[in-house]
């Protein structure tokens, strides 16, 4: 009976069947439809945010309130949110396609299984930041407010606001002006 509990813990019935409905629509068309189905999935998004495809939610136990997505982003898909701890992404994001941000951490064990306990870590991107194609952001990192990470980095500490950063693990590359293009929403 235990194990079949356990089996069960960790659905989330509002979550699948917001998967069910997002899975049939194709990647770049109806994402104001996906990002209201998300919502009505719990998952806190700001206005104006478009997702552009299916989010890979996964993690223990009602993971819909640990993420919180602010107005004005831009969410490419595929993209896998491990939400053992929080994520947060502020306002005016851009996320590139096929980015994977992981909360979970695991302590080293015994070296009979060196994957030791589970720790959650949350992550934190500052509103104004682009995290470019193909980027892995591990636990406990804050992307800082108006950063650049290059295509295909590893963030694995966080980043300081106004920097450039890529490279696996990433690396400052430059600093960035505080002065740019201003921004302008996207239509509709």
């Amino acid at each position: 009976m235990r194990a079949i509990v356990e089996e069960f813990v960790n659905l989330n019935p509002r979550l699948i069947l917001a998967d069910l409905l997002v899975i049939a629509l194709p990647r770049l068309c109806f994402c104001r439809l996906r990002t209201a189905i998300y919502r009505l999935a719990g998952i806190e998004i700001g206005p104006r945010t478009l997702v552009f495809g299916r989010l890979t939610i996964t993690g223990p136990g009602s993971i819909h309130k640990r993420l919180r997505i602010g107005a004005d982003c831009i969410i490419n898909a595929p993209l896998f949110l491990d939400l053992s701890a929080e994520i947060r992404i502020g306002d005016r994001v851009s996320i590139g396609h096929h980015c994977v941000l992981v909360t979970a951490h695991h302590e080293v064990g015994a070296p009979n299984f060196r994957a030791g306990v589970n720790i959650g870590r949350p992550i934190l991107v500052e509103n104004g930041s682009w995290i470019a194609a193909r980027c892995t952001i591990l636990p406990g990192v804050t992307i800082g407010q108006s950063c650049i990470v290059a295509s295909g980095a590893v963030v694995a500490k966080s980043v300081s606001s106004n920097t450039l950063v890529g490279g696996v693990p990433a690396r400052l590359i430059r600093e960035l002006t505080a002065a740019g293009t201003p921004w302008e929403p996207p239509a509709g």
